[in-house]
């Protein structure tokens, strides 16, 4: 099992790069780059791809709404060229706030939407053929009905340095889950809670796989939480009440939310219903001490060391290959060491 980590650059991009080269050093393999509405992830990827040697840089995530579908595969090649083949595209349908919000262009079709880019960016990669896709949401060339005419099949310029780059995509929802499975290389779940993993999202994973190519190889999963070594593990946990709120009880409506719906799937329907309610209320220190103790243990990995390994090894058991984990210590880089041992 791999180590990644979900890297943050607030505090400037070569500091940020400072850091990914000290955890290279100590084994760290995967390195998570957020978009949101904060600065685009590429530059901060292209940096790291010219100071770093090994460590794997990866969008976390694209959202699919953002660029055109070409466009996020020329990216994600000009990226793996600069980095000698260490790109991993990540990619996600964000949620509409920050669709329709900050970019201002509809929510709809995040399913098909993906599912199609995922074709059109291997075919860029693939250089087979002049490029053309006739699918329900993209049409390439533009049809002359809806443009000048003047469009035309073309290929990427230049031989990407891998004709195929590994496509991660975070998904939740029952038909997104099976639709990852079916076509991604990898999958990026939030809140991951392996000894419900299988109940939770078993069946979904069964109906992609069963129409998965055999070229693809298994599905990676990639998933964990933040990790502390302590013998008192609640307020270190505490730290995780007010992401956790947020997107049980502000992601979406009270009538779409997938994080949501997902701790009612992990059995949390009281608690899920309490914090939304709350959360929507304004109350968002009330809906973040709702948020339940056991649901924070299990999702995350804080306790003494042996603990630690536990949780690691149930990860592991669980079916994830890529431990994502934010640590919390005062010694990051020995933390990062022994989790690799034990992950190994």
């Amino acid at each position: 099992m791999k180590i990644g980590m979900q890297m943050s650059y607030a505090g400037g991009f070569k500091e940020s790069a400072a850091l990914v080269r000290e955890y290279e050093q100590n084994g760290l393999d995967v390195a998570w780059i957020a978009e949101a509405y904060g600065l685009d992830a590429p530059s901060f990827m292209g940096y790291l791809a010219a100071q770093t040697e090994t460590v794997q840089i990866a969008s976390g995530i694209l959202p699919i709404y953002t660029r055109t579908p070409t466009l996020l595969a020329q990216t994600a090649a000009g990226i793996d060229a600069m980095s000698d083949g260490r790109c991993i595209l990540g990619l996600g349908a964000s949620g509409p706030q920050v669709i329709e919000g900050w970019h201002g262009v509809p929510y709809d079709a995040p399913i098909g939407r993906t599912r199609e880019i995922i074709d059109i960016c291997r075919q860029v990669w693939k250089r087979e053929a002049p490029l053309e896709h006739d699918g329900r949401y993209y049409h390439l060339p533009l049809p002359a009905g809806q443009g000048t005419g003047l469009g035309k099949p073309l290929k990427i310029i230049g031989r990407p340095v891998r004709s195929s780059i590994p496509i991660y995509v975070a998904s939740l929802g029952e038909k997104n889950v099976q639709m990852t499975a079916e076509v991604a290389d990898g999958w990026l779940p939030i809140f991951y809670l392996p000894e419900k993993a299988r109940e939770v999202w078993g069946t979904d994973l069964d109906i992609g796989a069963a129409k998965r190519s055999a070229e693809l190889g298994p599905l990676e999963i990639a998933a964990g939480g933040f990790v502390a070594v302590t013998d008192d593990p609640d307020p270190m946990l505490d730290f995780g009440r007010a992401t956790a709120a947020l997107y049980i009880g502000g992601m979406g409506s009270r009538e779409r939310n997938f994080y949501n719906q997902l701790a009612i799937r992990y059995g949390y329907e009281k608690e899920a219903k309490e914090i939304q309610d709350l959360y929507l209320e304004g109350k968002k220190n009330e809906a973040a001490a709702a948020v339940p103790l056991e649901f924070l243990r299990l999702t995350n990995l804080v306790g003494p060391e042996g603990y630690i390994k536990d949780r690691v090894q149930a990860f592991k058991d669980s079916g994830v290959s890529i431990l994502n984990v934010n640590i919390m210590s005062d010694k990051p880089t020995e933390l990062l060491g022994k989790l690799k041992a034990w992950a190994s």
